[in-house]
């Protein structure tokens, strides 16, 4: 039997994964979970709309030196069967590059440790134009062009993500600043929300604060926890040896509610809509206001919503998907959340 290597074409292979279907928003988080491996306390959005239009994330986290950056910057760097860390929230070694590249067609990359500074690009044009996997190493002339590296220079350590040619983000739309105005909000909203246990500085995470256009983004509980009812004790499920913990809440009755609690629940629409499981992952939401067509959505169900903390060592019992936006829980998971 003979063996013949069939490597990917990069042109081919890196236009193809940006139709994998990731929305702004879930972009956006995807780059944040690396800041929160990389122990960053503080995460700052910066969104330039006009002329060379751009996006930036900068966190101040531990940074990354050479060799580091360049596995970052690879396709695949890491089997998701590889043994992480329990505050990773990574898993296919794919989501700075598909995210990123989701949303436009350059994607910078600069980190900081100590006095060095070292940056690394994939510019998808300049990859056709070679047909190979040709990653640009950035020099100081180059750094000195990137958008916000005065405000990297600035930190100890941290990381810079910087998108231009943002070809996507508007592809399609007639009213360009409506449109514009209405994305801004569905980030903020879905961090807000996303993010919600890192913002809020739970016991055993590190507390995250993230900043939108130097904007604090708030966070948004979607259990309402200081007026919510526990409706059961937490029940702890051991699944290969591992612990998934599920806490069922009831909110409040809609009249017992501030106006600014229901419009955080989504109005009187979006609290029936969103009822359900709130699946975290390292307590990270991933997905929420499902049932998992176990019961089906309805009026005496609406105010219910059920936590569930999974450690990331179970993702392919979870079938979850690249953009960590999709999971299916397994059937000995089904029949223990069964109500």
């Amino acid at each position: 039997m003979q063996v013949r290597e069939t490597p990917p074409f990069a042109p081919v292979l890196m236009e193809s994964t940006r139709a994998i279907g990731y929305s702004l928003e879930a972009a956006i988080a995807d780059i944040i979970d690396n800041s929160i491996a990389a122990k960053a306390g503080k995460v700052q959005l910066f969104f330039f709309p006009v002329d060379d239009a751009y996006v930036c994330i900068l966190d101040n986290g531990s940074g990354m030196d050479d060799a580091q950056i360049d596995v970052a910057m690879q396709y695949g760097s890491k089997s998701p069967t590889d043994m992480r860390d329990a505050s990773d929230l990574g898993r296919y070694g794919l989501g700075l590059k598909t995210a990123s590249l989701s949303q436009c067609r350059v994607l910078t990359v600069v980190s900081k440790q100590g006095n060095t500074i070292i940056g690394r690009r994939w510019d998808l044009d300049y990859v056709i134009e070679t047909g190979t996997w040709s990653l640009l190493v950035l020099n100081e002339d180059d750094l000195e062009q990137v958008p916000h590296i005065a405000d990297l220079k600035e930190q100890e350590n941290g990381t810079l993500v910087v998108w231009q040619n943002l070809d996507r983000l508007l592809m399609g739309e007639v009213d360009y600043e409506k449109s514009l105005g209405r994305k801004m909000d569905d980030v903020r909203q879905h961090l807000g929300l996303v993010f919600h246990r890192y913002l809020s500085g739970e016991a055993g995470i590190k507390r995250l604060e993230i900043l939108f256009n130097g904007v604090k983004i708030k966070a948004a509980d979607p259990f309402l926890l200081k007026k919510s009812t526990q409706a059961m004790d937490t029940e702890t499920l051991i699944i290969r040896g591992k612990k998934i913990l599920v806490k069922p809440y009831i909110l409040p009755h809609i009249s017992k509610m501030t106006e600014e609690e229901k419009n955080q629940l989504g109005g009187k629409e979006g609290i029936r809509k969103q009822q359900g499981f709130y699946v975290y992952r390292n307590k990270r939401l991933l997905i929420w206001g499902t049932w998992f067509r176990m019961m089906r959505q309805g009026d005496l169900s609406k105010l219910a919503r059920v936590m569930v903390d999974i450690p990331n060592d179970l993702d392919d019992l979870w079938t979850l998907d690249i953009k960590k936006s999709h999971a299916i829980p397994p059937a000995e998971v089904r029949n223990n959340l069964q109500i």
